[in-house]
């Protein structure tokens, strides 16, 4: 029951992230803005998720694991509601801040509390165990989210997490409050964290808001620059001169993990950008219901289910460069598949990229989360698997942003170029207006028809330009990972695979 509790938990955290990609543009038209502000709802929960996550330790030990853990999922589930229940875009992105803040300490303590429920023997069972949910949620949201949306209504992609929520909260308490860690007080760096808060949240803003208020023309995105850059030197100055740093910032003087680290960020950042990408395309320019964009993209978790346990029980033995360097050469063949869609292209042929790319998931935590944590002592492998966690998920949000971002630049582009073309074709379009008046439209409708084919063309372009551009990132990371050492083969790899797996 404990291991079915904590297990539903961490479930709930991603599929949390993961539900609300397919229901972006129904949440969109619903609150009247644009589908490129609604993917706030996605950034705004992972930035607040990353900035929690290094708080974990701090929390559980001043509180206790057992406390920590059943607070965190109650507000987690009181937030949950109340995003639902907002009426505007500013309260669905501000109670999904709060949301993520309440997020971000459960996975960690989940696996604290977790690994003091079995003898040593049968830790690995138990972290496989829990690492499977991690896995099988991505499958499960983008359906489910899709389902949600169009039978019911998108507040219930979070009221659903109500249930599930008292559930596992009911449980872990009545089941580890007799088990409860010990608790003392310790310093927390409030100044290092504040600077952490101001410069990503600046960062995040101004990557969100850009696009909207033409970049650096505008006089507050040129601020939230400024803040971003100052706030983050501080940050580092602030961080490597403390005594107690929220972000342990020296663990980047070791190769594998700065290496690590920086590869397991840009990868989850190219990835979880397009992952976004693929569904808003499929719903706004293909004709999918949501729950039809949710199929398409829920193959990405399979293959990952299946390879898992094969690579945890591999990973100390086969060369984890190697196993990386695999999942970079699959995430690029699958996006170089993807960068020939076109406004033809079927169900089938958006589904096998997909399920092709869970087979190169299978290969991405679980090595490189093994390369990051090869030669930290015992008592930094907390802080090390905190802080690559932190790092890729500010990424994640980021490159949610970026892509969008990009997207939407590069389609204006090819809209006027396609329709510079169309012009120059005068006798081509006065035959399609023609056909199009034989159907019973007037000039205005039939130059709207027209409008938005040009449209479908120029999006799937700029999708097709972003899918080649991380098909080659991808190629880089490839390249990237040999500059690392091959760790000594060593017992941990299952506690490593089950950090990874989330």
């Amino acid at each position: 029951m404990g291991t079915l509790a904590l297990s539903l938990s961490t479930f709930m955290t991603v599929l949390d992230a993961a539900i609300a990609n397919v229901s972006i543009p129904a949440i969109a038209g619903d609150i009247g803005v644009s589908p490129s502000q609604g993917t706030w709802v996605i950034t705004s929960f992972g930035v607040a998720n990353a900035i929690a996550v290094p708080l974990s330790g701090w929390l559980a030990q001043r509180f206790g694991t057992a406390r920590m853990f059943t607070v965190c999922v109650l507000l987690f589930v009181l937030t949950s509601w109340l995003c639902g229940m907002s009426p505007s875009l500013e309260l669905l992105v501000f109670f999904r801040v709060l949301q993520g803040l309440a997020a971000g300490p459960l996975i960690p303590l989940s696996q604290t509390l977790l690994l003091a429920s079995y003898p040593p023997s049968r830790a690995g069972t138990a972290l496989g165990l829990w690492g499977m949910t991690t896995l099988f949620a991505p499958v499960v949201g983008p359906v489910l989210g899709g389902w949600i949306t169009d039978t019911l209504s998108w507040p219930w992609i979070f009221f659903i997490n109500v249930p599930f929520g008292l559930f596992a909260a009911s449980v872990t308490w009545s089941l580890y409050r007799e088990r409860e860690t010990s608790t003392r007080k310790l310093p927390i760096d409030s100044i290092g964290l504040g600077l952490l808060v101001i410069w990503v949240g600046a960062l995040q803003l101004m990557l969100d808001k850009g696009k909207e208020l033409d970049w650096f023309t505008s006089p507050l995105i040129l601020a939230l620059a400024i803040v971003a850059v100052i706030g983050f030197a501080v940050f580092l100055v602030w961080e490597l001169t403390e005594a107690h740093p929220i972000v342990d910032l020296r663990l980047f003087a070791g190769r594998n993990f700065s290496l690590g680290v920086l590869c397991i960020s840009i990868a989850y950042g190219v990835y979880f950008g397009t992952v976004v990408l693929v569904p808003l395309w499929l719903q706004q320019w293909m004709g999918y219901t949501a729950t039809m964009a949710g199929i398409a993209v829920a193959p990405i978790g399979l293959m990952a289910i299946v390879l898992s346990p094969l690579v945890g029980r591999k990973v100390s033995v086969w060369d984890p460069r190697l196993m990386a360097g695999c999942a970079f050469l699959g995430f690029a063949f699958v996006l170089w598949m993807r960068s020939h869609f076109t406004s033809d292209t079927d169900l089938m042929h958006v589904m096998m990229p997909a399920f092709l790319q869970g087979a190169a998931m299978g290969f991405f935590f679980i090595p490189l989360t093994t390369l990051i944590l090869s030669g930290q002592p015992p008592d930094k492998m907390p802080t090390a698997a905190g802080l690559s966690s932190f790092s890729r998920i500010i990424f994640g949000a980021m490159g949610t942003s970026i892509t969008t971002t990009l997207w939407d630049e590069r389609a204006a582009l090819h809209h006027a170029q396609l329709t510079e073309h169309l012009s120059s074709g005068q006798g081509a379009l006065a035959s399609t207006l023609e056909r199009l008046g034989g159907l019973g439209l007037d000039s205005q409708q039939a130059m709207a028809v027209i409008n938005r084919w040009v449209d479908q063309q120029a999006f799937t372009l700029a999708a097709d330009e972003l899918f080649l551009g991380a098909t080659f990132t991808y190629v880089l990371l490839f390249a990237l990972v040999w500059l690392m050492r091959r760790p000594a083969p060593f017992k941990g790899a299952s506690a490593a695979s089950a950090d990874g797996a989330h």
